[in-house]
């Protein structure tokens, strides 16, 4: 049974960093794509950044580029996603996901992943 379990929300002042954590269980993290997406209230839920299987290629989100790292530990089947420069407009609640196609390479459309995480909380204010 595949489970996503994100943490490392929390409040944040602006330009402050977080760092988010997504351990996989119930599959091999390194054959399937993986993504950050994120909600805020009232708006549709978005893309925000992803990693591929195989060579680890990476995509962001223009919103994100430049100021998000996203990251895999294989060993601990953990995904991550450093935030830096965190503005108010990042507030959101952000979710993990995974897909069930071995080693397709990942894109930032909601719809192909399978499996979500619950979220976890981000908020930039001061």
């Amino acid at each position: 049974q595949v489970q996503l379990v994100e943490s490392g929300g929390g409040l944040v002042q602006p330009g402050g960093s977080l760092r988010l954590s997504c351990e996989g269980s119930g599959f091999t993290l390194d054959q399937y794509a993986l993504a950050w997406f994120r909600q805020a209230p009232g708006k549709e839920r978005e893309g925000v950044s992803c990693i591929s299987p195989r060579d680890g290629s990476t995509a962001y989100a223009d919103s994100v580029l430049g100021r998000y790292t996203i990251s895999r530990d294989n060993a601990k089947n953990t995904v991550y996603l450093q935030m830096n420069n965190l503005k108010p407009e990042d507030t959101a609640v952000y979710y993990c996901a995974t897909g069930s196609i071995r080693f397709r390479p990942c894109t930032v459309v909601p719809f192909e992943y399978d499996y979500w995480g619950q979220g976890t909380q981000v908020t930039v204010s001061s």
